[in-house]
């Protein structure tokens, strides 16, 4: 039986993921705010697969701050053996500049921060795993300059476009990092091939939300649609890092990853 940890999972895309792998017969730990919906998920997958119940977990996190994801890590490490697959589809989206309670920029911490700590925290039970996985939810595709290393809260200048760019990058760079602890390990940064039908979880003007809600709703696939690449990367994996839009691959590496790589986990290290 595989381990599969998930991140978000009471919502969307990470929700559809935890009722597959429930109803497939793995072990599932979901990450999340809201226990009610993790129960009336699992009650749902119970169903028609009434083992689901027994192997599936809930942990209650804020994962926007780091001492929260520590949390999770160290129970993790606690309670289970190996993760076969970690699924990092935590989001909040804000389009303005916030500081946590911890003094970290908000933004950053949930998408990288607390990412990043899962990824380091967790490598020794994703070793221990035969064909590990982590599928970072973060789209590829930004620009190599888009990490501000002397500024990575943003005290300057902050626009989510840049905010965005920034995290993207720098989970396309944590990979880099994983793999070379872990040369078995299998990396992805992924994003929706399209538009998703899903809750929208965030803090943004009146524009964003209703363009979201609206396209979404028209044009947006339904979860359990979306989710299929992953699934798939999940089931058949590739040791190291790539990088995917739905099911299509795209190019990563660049002369400047290896340095990038390393003046981040500095940054980070520096920071936490």
């Amino acid at each position: 039986m595989r381990t599969i940890v998930i991140t978000g999972g009471t919502d969307g895309m990470g929700a559809a993921l935890a009722r597959h792998f429930l109803a497939r017969g793995d072990r599932v730990v979901v990450i999340g705010r809201n226990r009610a919906k993790f129960e009336a998920l699992v009650a749902g997958v119970t169903r028609g697969t009434p083992s689901a119940a027994s192997r599936a977990e809930f942990i209650a996190a804020d994962l926007s701050l780091v001492a929260e994801s520590r949390r999770v890590v160290d129970h993790l490490t606690a309670h289970h053996e190996r993760i076969d697959a970690l699924v990092l589809a935590a989001s909040f989206i804000r389009q303005r500049r916030h500081v946590t309670p911890e003094g970290h920029e908000a933004s950053w911490a949930l998408f990288f921060l607390g990412k990043y700590v899962f990824v380091t925290g967790l490598a020794a039970r994703l070793r221990a795993a035969g064909h590990p996985v982590v599928v970072n939810t973060a789209v590829p595709g930004a620009r190599p300059d888009a990490i501000d290393f002397d500024d990575p809260g943003m005290t300057d200048a902050f626009t989510f476009t840049r905010s965005n760019a920034q995290q993207r990058r720098a989970n396309e760079l944590l990979g880099l990092l994983a793999t070379r602890d872990n040369p078995a390990l299998t990396y992805v940064t992924w994003g929706p091939a399209w538009l998703v039908k899903s809750g929208f979880a965030g803090d943004v003007g009146l524009g964003m939300r209703t363009a979201a809600t609206v396209f979404g709703t028209l044009f947006g696939r339904r979860p359990e649609k979306a989710v299929a690449p992953v699934i798939d990367l999940i089931d058949h994996p590739a040791p190291g890092r790539a990088a995917l839009r739905g099911a299509k691959r795209l190019a990563l590496g660049g002369a400047r990853d290896d340095k990038d790589a390393v003046r981040l986990a500095a940054v980070v290290e520096n920071s936490l």
